[in-house]
């Protein structure tokens, strides 16, 4: 159970990150298959935090606080990366955006793999295997995005 645990509160901030890459993108990009990968990560990533939180209240634990940073590397963006992120718009958003978002997801995909390793509960390692497959797919959507920016 504590794999199961380390899981739920470290994959937490790390989608809620993603979360805020992904609406950043409505602003700042005029290209609608970044808006798409934007969407999907919203439409993904917001329920499963929400049904993470419910499984560690369920528990009688806290969920890690909105701005936690409770994933450790796993792809995640640094501040200096997201202020960069922020600044950025058009192509270079997008160029950006990508990079991140890719290195991002093959985090998330790593954290994944070790649940799926040492978790126990039937719950979240269902949720383990969604977060492979999903951010698999993705990843390779995103590749060829990039592929067609050149």
């Amino acid at each position: 159970m504590a794999a199961d645990v380390r899981f739920a509160e470290a994959m937490i901030p790390h989608h809620r990150q993603a979360l805020e890459m992904a609406g950043l993108a409505a602003a700042r990009t005029g290209d609608p298959l970044v808006t798409a990968v934007a969407d999907r990560v919203v439409d993904g990533q917001r329920p499963e935090i929400a049904v993470m939180e419910s499984w560690l209240r369920g528990l009688g634990r806290t969920p890690p606080p909105a701005h936690g940073h409770g994933a450790g590397g796993y792809g995640m963006a640094s501040e200096e990366e997201l202020t960069r992120l922020r600044t950025a718009r058009g192509r270079a958003f997008d160029t950006l955006f990508l990079t991140l978002m890719i290195r991002h997801h093959e985090g998330a995909v790593r954290m994944a793999a070790q649940e799926l390793r040492r978790g126990r509960d039937r719950a979240m390692w269902t949720m383990a295997q969604d977060v492979v497959s999903g951010q698999q797919i993705e990843i390779a959507r995103m590749r060829g995005i990039q592929r067609r920016l050149g």
